[in-house]
């Protein structure tokens, strides 16, 4: 990338979704941001590398990737009063044409506090979304994208899945171990307390 390289800049990974709508909700410019290829091994963007501000690694969740704003659009025509609400792994145009986006957390706290009989498209992993509705029989809620397939990685979050996991612990035979440097896993720590240390 050239010697220029060595100016302050900010590598998110592993959701480029999620890292261009925080950046951009932070005041940095779409221009400013550039994508890392770690296939090719090179950095996508039109721009001077000196512009570049934030690095967003090329990876994405597939189920946040397939909401559209064409699904927006069809919600909309469907339901005039319906709030859309989105996680902002979506891409940016998807959050950028919502009307709210923002963590898990967010969208739980966001449903519960609506006033009832208030309609909510949401568009997330579809579990969280039959969870919520479930909870909120109260408001008309429904997924931004009922076509939508349940995540497979988060599917694996579950209580036979956990019982398997702390088995094998017990039995001293952990399954899917990942082994770090410490030398890494030192800078990684201190930048996990810190993170972990911001309200």
């Amino acid at each position: 990338m050239g010697t220029d390289t060595k100016k302050e800049r900010i590598l998110f990974l592993p959701d480029q979704h999620l890292g261009r709508n925080t950046a951009f909700d932070l005041g940095i410019p779409l221009e400013e941001m550039a994508v890392w290829d770690q296939i090719e091994e090179k950095l996508i963007t039109d721009q001077p590398l000196s512009r570049i501000k934030m690095i967003l690694w090329k990876g994405h969740c597939s189920v946040h990737e397939k909401f559209t704003v064409q699904n927006l659009e069809k919600m909309r025509k469907k339901e005039r009063d319906i709030q859309i609400l989105v996680h902002p792994e979506c891409t940016h145009e998807v959050v950028r044409a919502s009307d709210l986006a923002g963590s898990t957390k967010f969208i739980i706290d966001t449903i519960k506090q609506a006033p009832a009989g208030s309609k909510w498209a949401i568009g997330t992993e579809m579990n969280l979304v039959k969870r919520i509705i479930a909870q909120h029989p109260d408001k008309q809620i429904e997924s931004l994208n009922p076509d939508m397939c349940p995540c497979l990685t988060m599917n694996r979050i579950d209580l036979p899945h956990l019982l398997w996991s702390l088995e094998s612990i017990e039995k001293g035979q952990p399954a899917g171990v990942i082994q770090v440097n410490e030398d890494i896993t030192k800078d990684a720590l201190l930048a996990l307390k810190k993170m972990l240390a911001i309200k």
